[in-house]
């Protein structure tokens, strides 16, 4: 009967996704947020248990800033306080939620490149309602330097991290956004970057969606020494279902192995979700976000307690939200 119980637990734990890109997709290809078959939509979010969904407006190149705004008006039509899912604004909202139940949409940014470092354009993003943002995706921008390499052909190169730190706009944006009360997120950000923001840190921060580079060798994982300063600073690390960031095998242990080897660096409080669905190829096991509940399940019989897979759900994003956001 116990673990009968149990069971019917981890299949309804509530859980926070620190990042998709689902918003960005279903604008640009007029597909509905409620059922469009992607990895994420709304019916599967509320089907899976889903407490707080964290949408990305991602914007890149050319016509960014004015993608931008269409991506933020598409997040108010449906995300905004007539749309379909409550916009998540507060610690409070979210622990709403969590006690009584429904799905609420928490708005980012990935890349905030197309600000130029723009005072007045950063400064918007807290008019917004932004809760958390990113200076760089996987490409040089005027604030810093990614931690994706590239060869002269154009193609990644994943064995080679980028030592460069930021430039004086990205480190002007970075201290605005802590006086603003968003998160920072370093998912994408060099080593040298993501280090100078880190050194003696005292608030939170988030890598929403990275994994462990001792575990996948790939540039866009985090060092040791990075989820310990992540750890250090009272911050939170998503962990990634992209194929290529977990490694060769099959994907549940692959996950498993990565949040142990993040526990163990930088302790049980450091770990929390960061799917990437709808930037990433289907991960065979975890196709979508109806997944997780198997996921949980799988976790809770392979050793992690209750305390430990709460934190990993929802509990370490909801004390950096609430230390940072209010």
């Amino acid at each position: 009967a116990y673990q009968e119980n149990t069971e019917v637990y981890f299949s309804q734990m509530k859980y926070v996704d620190m990042h998709c890109d689902t918003l960005t997709v279903c604008a640009d290809n007029g597909l509905s947020v409620v059922s469009c078959g992607l990895q994420t939509d709304i019916e599967k979010l509320k089907k899976s248990g889903c407490a707080a969904q964290c949408f990305a407006v991602f914007t890149e190149g050319d016509g960014a800033a004015s993608a931008f705004e269409k991506y933020i008006e598409f997040f108010g039509k449906h995300f905004g306080q007539n749309g379909i899912l409550p916009p998540v604004t507060d610690a409070g909202k979210l622990k709403n939620i969590l006690q009584n139940g429904g799905t609420g949409a928490i708005l980012t940014v990935e890349n905030l490149g197309f600000t130029g470092g723009d005072e007045r354009a950063i400064r918007k993003l807290g008019t917004l309602g932004v809760k958390m943002a990113s200076l760089v995706w996987n490409f040089e921008n005027d604030l810093a330097f990614p931690n994706l390499l590239w060869d002269a052909e154009g193609m990644p190169v994943f064995g080679r991290r980028e030592s460069r730190g930021l430039k004086p706009a990205g480190r002007s944006v970075a201290e605005l956004l802590d006086e603003l009360k968003i998160i920072i997120d370093i998912s994408h950000l060099s080593d040298g970057g993501a280090g100078e923001i880190l050194n003696g840190r005292k608030i939170p921060l988030v890598a929403s969606h990275s994994n462990a580079a001792e575990v996948c060798n790939v540039s866009r994982n985090l060092t040791d020494d990075l989820i310990k300063k992540i750890a250090d600073c009272g911050g939170a690390i998503g962990v990634n279902f992209c194929k290529d960031f977990l490694g060769r095998g099959e994907t549940f242990p692959l996950v498993e192995k990565h949040l142990r080897h993040i526990i163990d660096v930088g302790g049980e409080d450091v770990v929390a979700l960061g799917s990437d669905f709808d930037g990433i190829p289907a991960c065979p096991g975890i196709e979508d976000c109806t997944a997780l509940p198997a996921l949980f399940d799988y976790l809770s019989h392979n050793g992690f307690g209750a305390d430990v897979l709460e934190k990993f759900a929802y509990k370490n994003f909801l004390r950096v939200f609430e230390e940072v956001c209010g």
